[in-house]
Parts: C-alpha cells; structure tokens; sequence
C-alpha cells in the first residue's frame, strides 16, 4: 500500500489536535518536529488498521444494498 501523504489543509489540524491531546491528557508540551514524527508513526502502523476496516464496513454496506437490489428484482420475476 502506498504511504499516505495528507495535503497541509488536513495535517495541520491533526498537528495541532494532536498537541492538544498530549497537553492536556499527558501534560506535555509536544513540539511541533515531535508532533510530525507522532503523527507519521500513527499514520503509518495504526492507519493501515482503520483504513482496511473502512472497507470493510463499505464492502457490509454495498453487499446490504446489492442484496435489496436483488430482492427486488427477485420479486419482478414473472
């Protein structure tokens, strides 16, 4: 899978979500290089684990749908 390269309009917010969080839960002040290299870590080993479960819920969700789909046209047969 190709690494994942957020635009700054998106990275930015993360940054500062991320240093807020660690502020206020952790009581420490993150750097703006640690809070880049935080956010490339969790993107990097955690994101792969919710990306592939996004797809699993739209694949459930496309299979629901398709099988209504199916029904339908099931219940047009003559």
């Amino acid at each position: 899978m190709a690494k994942i390269k957020l635009p700054n309009d998106q990275r930015t917010p993360l940054l500062d979500k991320l240093q807020r969080y660690i502020a206020e839960e952790l009581d420490y002040e993150l750097g703006q290089f640690e809070a880049e290299f935080m956010l490339d870590f969790i993107g990097d080993n955690l994101g792969p684990h919710f990306y592939n479960q996004g797809l699993r819920d739209a694949q459930a969700v496309v299979a629901d749908r398709l099988e209504l789909v199916t029904e339908a046209i099931d219940e047009l047969e003559q």
